[in-house]
């Protein structure tokens, strides 16, 4: 867990208590996202409430309490601070031997490790060896003996190729990243999660034929296809589906959907790809903007999920009249986007598509800007008052912005 409140820490450590085999302090890592709440490598600077921290969960927890660390810019600092750690009573001490400002390309320090484990009596976990020494399976008990380390966790080389672990040796790459993608498949595997392990993978080779195919997959289905794996997609993809069949038909009240009046509601076959529409445009933004211009209420997206796939449909009402694409997505903000897509296309309205003529309010800030020249540098960034008002109108009601990726 990452945590900077001890009592905070111990509640979460209860919650789970019953479902894992141990409690990890991660007070390691360097990332903004955690260090400026306090957590991660931000506690190293405050060994007092490292001890609080640990402390409490091990007086408080049934399970074993271990923590992670990074080195400090000195070893005598280092040592006396892993010293006050042990004597919190945790069961051991993963060390990452590098310091906090310091990344994957500055080497890792065996050699602060190897005094860290030398100097406690508890187990030391070794970590920060992939690449420079951990290429291989049997790299990882040279990177053990070279830190005099209990055992080695590894990240990132796991990352790069899941087979380091195989005594055998690495398998080709290839090899590994179609074994994972009919896993992936097989148990339904969010496809951003697949495609980052895969990028993961690739690496140095995201700029290959298959690597851009990779970058630009929107779904499990591309991501088969950019790997030769098509065919299996659809049947897998039939098999997944003949089992929800088969438990429709057993328990048909757990697939039943929320009851929708769908009389009078104009709907169409669409779904919303990122790649067809301008970055900065989006339909929604061009449905909420006709319907300020159009002086109507904005408007409201009713969205549910189907409890046996998790997949969404949403229904949007512009005008008391309602709109909906007939296919469920994969989320509530693409179901969204889909619905608004439906709604602009019944009425002929521009949807933000590329090569598409942009939508009016783009229109009326670029003629602003040309009928006055000597002025347009300070115009182009400087926006109006009727328009911040808009602004904060949606960022405080949850609306999408009118002003896009601006």
């Amino acid at each position: 867990m990452g945590t900077s409140d001890a009592e905070r820490a111990l509640a979460v450590a209860r919650l789970v208590e019953n479902d894992v085999a141990g409690i990890d302090v991660n007070m390691g890592c360097p990332k903004e996202y955690s260090t400026k709440g306090g957590m991660g490598a931000a506690l190293l600077s405050d060994p007092d409430k490292i001890e609080k921290i640990l402390s409490t969960l091990v007086k408080g927890t049934r399970r074993p309490v271990t923590c992670k660390i990074r080195i400090l810019p000195s070893l005598e600092d280092t040592l006396s601070l892993v010293k006050r750690i042990e004597r919190t009573g945790i069961a051991a001490v993963t060390v990452h031997g590098r310091k906090r400002e310091e990344r994957p390309q500055h080497p890792v320090s065996c050699e602060a490790i190897r005094a860290i484990a030398e100097a406690l009596s508890i187990p030391v976990i070794a970590n920060g060896g992939s690449h420079d020494h951990i290429q291989k399976y049997l790299d990882i008990e040279d990177f053990r003996q070279a830190t005099a380390a209990s055992s080695v966790m590894v990240a990132r080389a796991a990352m790069w190729n899941p087979s380091i672990f195989l005594k055998e040796g690495l398998r080709p790459l290839e090899e590994v990243m179609q074994k994972y993608i009919r896993y992936a498949i097989q148990y339904e595997n969010h496809y951003t999660n697949t495609k980052y392990c895969l990028c993961q993978m690739l690496r140095e080779q995201l700029e290959s034929p298959q690597g851009r195919l990779l970058h630009a997959a929107q779904s499990s289905q591309e991501i088969c296809e950019a790997f030769g794996l098509g065919a299996f997609y659809e049947e897998m993809t039939r098999e997944l589906n003949a089992r929800r069949a088969e438990l429709l038909a057993r328990t048909p009240e757990a697939a039943a959907e929320p009851a929708e009046d769908t009389s009078g509601v104009i709907k169409m076959a669409v779904k919303f790809d990122r790649r067809a529409y301008s970055p900065q445009i989006t339909p929604k933004m061009c449905l909420l903007e006709w319907c300020r211009k159009e002086k109507l209420a904005q408007p409201v997206y009713d969205t549910v999920q189907r409890p046996l796939d998790r997949l969404f449909c949403s229904v949007v009402t512009v005008a008391e009249q309602k709109y909906q694409s007939t296919l469920w997505d994969k989320s509530k903000k693409l179901a969204e986007q889909a619905a608004a897509i439906v709604c602009l296309r019944s009425r002929g309205l521009p949807e933000g598509r590329l090569g598409e003529e942009s939508p009016s309010w783009h229109k009326r800030k670029r003629e602003a800007i040309d009928q006055d020249p000597e002025g347009s540098r300070n115009q182009e960034h400087t926006v109006p008052g009727e328009l911040c008002k808009k602004l904060f109108v949606a960022l405080g009601s949850g609306e999408e912005s009118p002003l896009g990726g601006w």
